[in-house]
């Protein structure tokens, strides 16, 4: 996770992204992002959860570094994937000290740097663009131009997952512009704005998270818009589940919703409005999971 240094709401990714509400707060903004990003890591790691947590460089004009999942995957074959970023001040994330600090602590075996797509506008932007079902090895895809097909298919020719590829909207029928804001995958359950998907792929969805054994809570535009489907499943030390959301996600479920999640696992929530309203990404887009193995020092 990446404590942001200079938050606010990026102009350059706002026409893209109708999560983000376009409020100037200069630096109460980054005060209260700072508070609620310390709060976060303090609920996660309250759940067992290992955080390791980065400072954002001052001098970088990056005000979307909160959200580092979109820049890079770990995976537990030593591999580090980078990704191309339509915004170019978010390209500027993609810092060598942030890789020299993981590289000291883990195993990285080999870098992947697909960012080379940039210069042909094609976007792929991470687990934003792609939520993965590692156990299965899917890899689920909304389209927007934030998700190119041909970036998609490069970075699936090295990881060898099968891609569950669909169009999504939101109620004013335009895309969603990350994936992971409409929908997410655990390992029993799937939380998916279903309305948001054209009826013949929603099938085709649908089937495929039930074949793969996932339970789905169907969630309705209005909890989308308030990062329901922006959660997302961790494992604490003990391989226990953990999911992790802002607590307007978690009060935006219903009940019977939130008797679910909780039968399944930990819930570990803190307040994100800052973060969610002016950044329009919540609690999964600043947790960028670390499945490498671990050096021994």
């Amino acid at each position: 996770m990446v404590r942001p240094v200079n938050f606010f709401s990026n102009p350059e990714t706002s026409h893209s992204n109708k999560f983000q509400k376009a409020v100037v707060d200069g630096e109460a903004a980054q005060t209260r992002a700072r508070r609620e990003f310390n709060g976060y890591v303090d609920a996660l790691r309250a759940a067992g959860i290992k955080v390791l947590t980065i400072d954002d460089s001052a001098e970088g004009n990056t005000p979307d570094s909160v959200f580092p999942n979109n820049w890079i995957s770990m995976h537990g074959d030593g591999r580090v994937f980078l990704y191309p970023m339509e915004a170019a001040n978010r390209r500027r994330e993609r810092r060598d000290s942030v890789i020299a600090r993981i590289r000291s602590e883990f195993e990285l075996r080999e870098l992947i740097d697909l960012s080379h797509f940039e210069h042909e506008q094609k976007y792929l932007e991470g687990t934003g663009s792609m939520v993965f079902d590692h156990e299965h090895r899917v890899a689920y895809v909304g389209l927007s131009s934030r998700s190119n097909p041909q970036a998609l298919a490069a970075l699936l020719q090295h990881l060898d997952y099968q891609p569950v590829v669909f169009d999504a909207r939101d109620r004013h029928d335009q895309p969603i512009y990350h994936t992971n804001v409409m929908m997410s995958v655990g390992r029993k359950l799937a939380v998916v704005c279903l309305a948001a998907i054209d009826p013949e792929q929603r099938k085709q969805l649908c089937d495929r998270l039930q074949q793969d054994g996932k339970q789905i809570i169907d969630i309705d535009f209005r909890q989308m818009e308030s990062f329901c489907g922006n959660i997302i499943e961790l494992a604490d030390e003990q391989g226990g589940a953990v999911f992790a959301m802002s607590s307007r996600a978690w009060h935006a479920f219903t009940a019977q919703q939130q008797a679910l999640l909780a039968a399944h696992g930990n819930i570990a929530m803190a307040p994100l409005d800052t973060i969610e309203d002016l950044g329009g990404g919540g609690a999964r887009c600043m947790i960028a999971e670390n499945f490498l193995p671990p050096r021994h020092h």
